[in-house]
């Protein structure tokens, strides 16, 4: 990867670079249970984030003969805690107050590499996703997914998701093993108890809409959606107990770089969104449908740049 030439085009991951911190994460995921229980168990995790991007000097060259691919790439390395809120403050106002210290729960590095500068340009098959990005996870997992990247000048379209198993998955399951699951989904649905009405924290059911609500009264000038899959040509690869017991078998992730003005100022701050979906097979289906069920573990925060 030896080059003179400086690389400062990063294209849609240039507004990546640099330290995003979170405190509204949220991990929905089901793992596998004793098989004297239902066989599964849904754990609810709140947490805190912080998110740096570096970018590489200078473009990494990929040979191909009669043409060369400089890929432009920005390192990343994501560390996550457990949410602890701040302990009340001690009635004796000299008594230090206690702070918990958070548990690491998660940590995570990879590259964003863009792919579409293929020299020379002549009779070049440019690639059809542009974007990719590859992640290693202490779990014993790696990934490599694939996508495009949209940018629009409005506030992101963001879906709702779904943290229940596919219909498909549920064809003959017994409604007791469904309700169990919902049971759990409704169980460690989040509400604010303080406030006059019960209002919604967090919804397992439903991740995404905590992403809907932090955008509710922004004034959104700017959105780079970047839409990645590992079924894009790449793919997860586990060590062999996580293959056995809970298999990773296909990775999703959205991004949504938004540029959002300050009504008063009128100045601009940068905000980061994620919603991310790893499918997850364990338990047998019923009914002697064949295969394994797929459990959707999903992953969400909203960022700002420090």
């Amino acid at each position: 990867m030896a080059t003179q030439q400086k690389n400062t085009a990063f294209g849609a991951l240039e507004g990546l670079i640099g330290t995003w911190v979170g405190v509204k994460g949220w991990s929905v995921i089901a793992v596998p249970a004793p098989p004297s229980t239902t066989g599964f168990k849904l754990l609810v995790h709140n947490y805190t984030e912080t998110l740096t991007f570096t970018a590489v000097d200078v473009p990494v060259e990929n040979k191909g003969g009669a043409q060369t691919q400089f890929i432009r790439a920005v390192k990343y390395e994501q560390v996550i805690h457990a949410f602890n809120p701040v302990q009340p403050l001690p009635e004796d106002p000299d008594q230090e107050p206690e702070l918990e210290t958070s548990e690491l729960i998660h940590v995570e590095n990879g590259m964003l590499m863009l792919l579409d500068d293929i020299r020379p340009e002549s009779g070049s098959d440019k690639p059809e996703f542009n974007i990719a990005r590859s992640a290693t996870i202490p779990h014993g997992d790696t990934a490599l997914i694939l996508g495009k990247d949209v940018v629009t000048f409005t506030r992101p379209s963001i879906p709702d998701i779904c943290t229940t198993p596919s219909k498909s998955d549920q064809v003959g399951m017994p409604p007791d093993f469904l309700a169990q699951y919902q049971q759990e989904q409704k169980k460690q649905t989040i509400y604010d108890i303080v406030a006059k009405e019960d209002s919604l924290i967090f919804n397992v059911f439903n991740p995404n809409q905590n992403l809907q609500r932090d955008n509710n009264g922004l004034d959104v000038i700017k959105t780079t959606h970047i839409a990645l899959d590992s079924d894009n040509e790449g793919g997860v690869i586990n060590i062999p107990f996580i293959v056995k017991h809970a298999n990773a078998t296909r990775f999703t992730a959205d991004f949504w770089l938004q540029t959002i003005k300050l009504p008063m100022s009128g100045d601009n701050f940068e905000q980061l969104q994620y919603s991310q979906t790893v499918d997850i097979e364990f338990h047998k289906k019923f009914n002697g449908e064949p295969g394994l069920i797929t459990w959707p573990h999903v992953t969400i925060n909203t960022l700002t740049k420090q």
